[in-house]
C-alpha cells in the first residue's frame, strides 16, 4: 500500500545508484520536480526510460546521473535540441552516456509487456527503418501460426517508475485526468513506483475519463504543487513555452548549465 511521503524522502528511499528510472509524462504531468530532487540527491549510473526525454532529461544527464538513456524521441518540444544529451553523446560531457532508441510503437509496448509480466511484445512495427539494426533490444520474429513476419521487444520492467498526477486520497490511491500517455502501464510495469500529486484529497471525485492508480500498485505518493512545471497539469496550470525557450540558452552552453545545476543543488561556485 501507498505511503505518503515528503518528495525528498520518497527519492531517498525508492531512487538507488545504477537503477533503471522511468518518469514518464507525454507533454503533460511530466514529473519535473522529481527529476530535479534525483539531481539533488546526486544519484549515478542510471538508466533512464522515457517515450520521450525532454528537458528534466536533459537536466538529468547534463548532472551527470545517467549512464544510459533509453527511449524513442528527444527533444526540447517546439524549440529544438537537448544540447546536454547531445554533449553526452557526443563529447562524452560529463560521462558518456549510451543509448538505446525504439519507436513510440516499441516503447509503449515494452511497457504493456512489462505490466502483463510477459518476457516481450510483438507488434508490426520497425519496418522500413535501420533501428533493428542499431539497436540490439529490436529482432524479428515469425508468427507461428500465420508465418508473419513480426518484430519483438522485451518487455520494460524499471527498477522505478515516477510520474505526476493531480490528486491522491489519504489512502494512497491516486487520480489523473488528460493527455495521460503510458503512465498507467510505466508505473504497473515497475518495482517500485511514486506518484507526485498537486493535492492530497480526503475523496476522489469521479471525472469523466480519469485514470486511477490504486494505492496496491503504488509505492509513495509525495504532495508536490506545481511538480510538472514547467509542463501542464490540466485543471491546474498551463504549459510555460517561455520556461522551455529558455532552457534553450541554458543548455547549450556548459558554463550556463553548471550555474543553474549549482542554483538548483546549493553549490557555491
Amino acid at each position: 500500500m501507498a505511503e505518503l511521503l515528503s518528495l525528498e524522502e520518497a527519492v531517498a528511499r525508492l531512487v538507488r545508484d545504477g537503477d533503471t528510472v522511468a518518469l514518464e509524462g507525454f507533454t503533460h504531468l511530466i514529473p519535473v520536480a522529481a527529476g530535479q530532487e534525483i539531481i539533488r540527491q546526486r544519484r549515478r549510473d542510471l538508466t533512464l526510460v522515457r517515450m520521450t526525454p525532454d528537458i528534466v532529461y536533459d537536466q538529468l544527464i547534463g548532472a551527470g546521473c545517467a549512464r544510459k538513456l533509453i527511449f524513442s524521441w528527444g527533444g526540447n518540444p517546439g524549440v529544438g535540441s537537448l544540447h546536454r544529451f547531445r554533449d553526452a553523446v557526443q563529447h562524452d560531457w560529463p560521462v558518456p552516456l549510451e543509448i538505446e532508441e525504439h519507436s513510440h510503437a516499441g516503447m509503449a509496448n515494452r511497457y504493456v509487456a512489462g505490466a502483463s509480466g510477459l518476457p516481450f511484445a510483438v507488434l508490426r512495427g520497425y519496418t522500413g527503418t535501420d533501428l533493428p539494426a542499431q539497436t540490439d533490444t529490436i529482432k524479428p520474429i515469425t508468427c507461428p501460426f500465420t508465418g508473419e513476419r513480426l518484430t519483438a521487444v522485451p518487455a520494460l520492467n524499471p527498477d522505478v517508475t515516477i510520474v505526476h498526477a493531480q490528486r491522491a486520497d489519504r489512502g494512497g490511491n491516486v487520480q489523473m485526468w488528460g493527455i495521460t500517455g503510458v503512465q498507467k502501464e510505466a508505473v504497473l510495469a515497475a518495482k517500485r513506483s511514486l506518484v507526485t500529486v498537486e493535492e492530497v484529497v480526503d475523496e476522489l471525485e469521479p471525472r469523466p475519463g480519469a485514470v486511477v492508480l490504486p494505492a496496491w500498485v503504488v509505492t509513495a505518493v509525495a504532495e508536490v504543487p506545481g511538480g510538472a512545471k514547467p509542463s501542464y497539469a490540466a485543471g491546474y496550470y498551463e504549459r510555460d513555452n517561455a520556461a522551455y525557450q529558455a532552457w534553450d540558452e541554458v543548455g547549450r552552453d556548459r558554463d550556463e548549465f553548471t550555474k543553474w545545476l549549482n542554483d538548483l543543488t546549493g553549490v557555491k561556485a
